[in-house]
């Protein structure tokens, strides 16, 4: 009788349900946790890298300590602008807690995470559903021209303020902007993926009209149906996703229900371009927020 079929002889091939064609998988009968043997470690990074964005039912024995620790298997922290805590408390009660609004985690960085753990804490009875899309798919559905023309736009990334996010200039905190390739290479795969979202304040050397037709044409890929997974939260879920080929979107659809989500999030890569230029950093967070020298 032959060996059971497995991704890497670790987690069988029966315990990964795939959401969508494109994008998206539950993994079955894990208990995650920081003291998984390695090997079982980078069978989850190769899902990852595969589905873009993996989903872990029953996982209630996670704390925000463990999830944390869980969370540095995969990396180094990623230092948050608003502080310095480790764990991002996501809670619809606070007033700068925004929703139903594409984004990279923290895209106006210039190494923004590349990977963010998800954990459902209180989660509404009806609603708060979180959508992914595919963006390195986003990319390959693109018309050939239109593919070119994404290949040598650039866009800056601000926080706060951006084409989409009308409440941003009311918020409050340290700036940080960069320079980033509307087209990453990944460095893991290769594969060149869309690097927009509402962080995206204009496009270098692009009148803004122009630029808000651009943005507006490029993320109708992205959000295109077939790109994307939709995840219905059930308290002790963890979502897991790849931060440099995905964006997302939280739905604001509970009503006065609370909703609250713990993240931890994996530092990255400073991004490359497809003619291999590295992202600019023009306000860059260390600590405080400083203007860099051009």
């Amino acid at each position: 009788m032959g060996e059971m079929n497995t991704i890497d002889n670790v987690i069988p091939c029966t315990d990964v349900v795939k959401c969508t064609p494109r994008i998206g998988a539950e993994i079955r009968n894990i208990k995650l946790s920081a003291d998984l043997p390695d090997q079982t470690i980078a069978t989850i990074n190769s899902l990852l890298l595969e589905h873009k964005v993996i989903f872990f039912r029953d996982q209630g024995h996670l704390d925000d300590a463990e999830q944390e620790r869980f969370a540095l298997r995969f990396g180094k922290p990623s230092p948050y602008p608003e502080g310095t805590r480790p764990i991002l408390e996501i809670d619809s009660a606070r007033r700068d807690i925004q929703a139903d609004i594409w984004h990279v985690d923290w895209s106006c960085m210039d190494a923004y995470p590349k990977i963010s753990v998800l954990r459902g804490v209180v989660i509404p009875p009806t609603g708060g559903d979180t959508v992914w899309s595919n963006t390195a798919a986003a990319y390959l559905d693109l018309p050939l021209p239109l593919q070119r023309l994404a290949d040598n736009l650039w866009a800056v990334h601000s926080f706060p303020g951006a084409y989409k996010k009308p409440y941003a200039e009311a918020l409050t905190g340290p700036r940080i902007e960069t320079e980033h390739p509307v087209v990453r290479v990944h460095p893991e795969t290769g594969e060149r993926t869309l690097v927009l979202g509402s962080y995206v304040a204009n496009f270098v050397d692009i009148p803004k009209p122009d630029g808000l037709k651009l943005f507006d044409l490029f993320e109708s890929h992205i959000v295109a149906q077939e790109n994307t997974v939709r995840w219905k939260w059930k308290q002790g879920d963890v979502a897991i996703w790849d931060n440099r080929a995905t964006m997302h979107c939280a739905t604001k659809d509970y009503g006065d229900q609370r909703r609250v989500l713990r993240r931890a999030t994996v530092e990255g890569e400073v991004p490359i371009s497809v003619d291999g230029r590295y992202s600019v950093a023009r306000f860059k967070f260390v600590g405080r927020s400083e203007k860099l020298a051009s």
